[in-house]
C-alpha cells in the first residue's frame, strides 16, 4: 500500500467513526409527534437556530458530504494507481 492509499483509508475510518457518533448523539424526530396542530412559543422554538440538535444536523451534512467525497477520491486512487 502507498502512503496515499494509507492516509486516505485511515481519514475514511476516521469519518466513519465520526459520523456514526454524530448520528447517534442526535434525537429522534418522533419526540413530538403527540403535539401535532400545536403551536407553542416556546424558548426552544425561538432559539431553534442555536440549539445542539441543529449542530448536529449541520455537523452530519458536513461529515456524510466529506466521507462521500473521500470514498470516490479513494476509489480513483485504488483504481487509477
Amino acid at each position: 500500500m502507498d502512503a496515499i492509499q494509507m492516509t486516505l483509508g485511515i481519514v475514511l475510518l476516521v469519518f466513519s467513526v465520526a459520523i456514526v457518533l454524530v448520528v447517534l448523539l442526535q434525537e429522534g424526530h418522533q419526540h413530538n409527534a403527540g403535539e401535532a396542530g400545536v403551536a407553542k412559543e416556546t424558548f426552544y422554538t425561538r432559539n431553534k437556530s442555536r440549539s445542539l440538535e441543529v449542530f448536529l444536523e449541520r455537523w452530519t451534512k458536513f461529515i456524510a458530504v466529506g466521507f462521500f467525497l473521500l470514498v470516490i477520491a479513494l476509489n480513483a486512487v485504488l483504481f487509477f494507481l
